[in-house]
């Protein structure tokens, strides 16, 4: 099966089947160069320096606000797993108060469907620990933007698998490998394909598929599609 760059991943039409998840070989978790190698090292350092030079007033002014509109740093790092098991801070834009884990341990012990969802999907619609201005540039996927430095640091690539944490990753299962063979993106199928709207074995599924069939133009493809999956906003949470 080749990736149609025209398609529409919809929760109606990604499933097992239609990956045929079953007929895919095992990925050995050890590689020794990520997929797409120099090719798409050199067209994620491109991206990414372009990108930053145009979108520095909108980060500086994004910056500007968080800082005098809430208490706490501008900038938010969480350890994440990289290729080949490598761990690193991935950075946004805070979003969140400052005492989030607190507010999130509280929320989730009050409340059992919250808690289920959680579990199951990792995020939540209703987060307690988003701020009113975080609200707005999540929906927009603007806190995302200081992942621009971890692509030119060689952490992630504007394109691939959403970052996760060690814990997350166990719930891959069988294609922890396919994760583990790319740099983590900025953007990739699941933010293209319905985002929080998809399940999260959907998610997988996805990520195993663009690993498996990646191409430069797929990545294009991703690359041209997210901007007006962005303006749409379809599955943000």
């Amino acid at each position: 099966m080749e990736f149609n760059p025209q398609s529409s991943l919809t929760p109606d039409n990604v499933s097992p089947d239609h990956l045929y998840l079953s007929s895919l070989p095992p990925v050995a978790q050890a590689a020794s160069a990520p997929v797409g190698g120099v090719l798409k090292r050199l067209i994620d350092v491109a991206i990414a320096v372009t990108a930053l030079i145009a979108l520095a007033p909108l980060m500086i002014g994004v910056a500007l606000i968080i800082w005098f509109g809430s208490n706490g740093p501008i900038l938010y790092g969480h350890q994440r797993v990289g290729f080949g098991g490598r761990t690193f801070r991935c950075w946004k834009f805070r979003s969140m108060v400052v005492d989030g884990d607190v507010v999130f341990e509280r929320h989730l012990r009050a409340n059992p469907e919250a808690q289920r969802e959680w579990e199951r999907d990792r995020k939540l619609r209703k987060d307690p620990r988003v701020t009113p201005i975080g609200a707005v540039i999540r929906m927009l996927s603007i806190d995302e933007l200081p992942q621009l430095f971890n692509i030119l640091a060689g952490e992630m690539s504007v394109v691939g698998p959403r970052p996760v944490v060690a814990a997350e990753l166990r719930r891959y299962r069988g294609s922890a490998g396919h994760y583990l063979r790319t740099r983590p993106g900025l953007t990739g199928m699941w933010q293209v394909s319905g985002r929080s709207d998809l399940s999260y074995r959907q998610r997988v599924l996805l990520d195993r598929y663009y690993v498996m069939r990646w191409t430069v133009l797929a990545d294009l493809a991703i690359i041209l599609r997210t901007v007006p999956a962005v303006l749409r906003s379809r599955g943000s949470c």
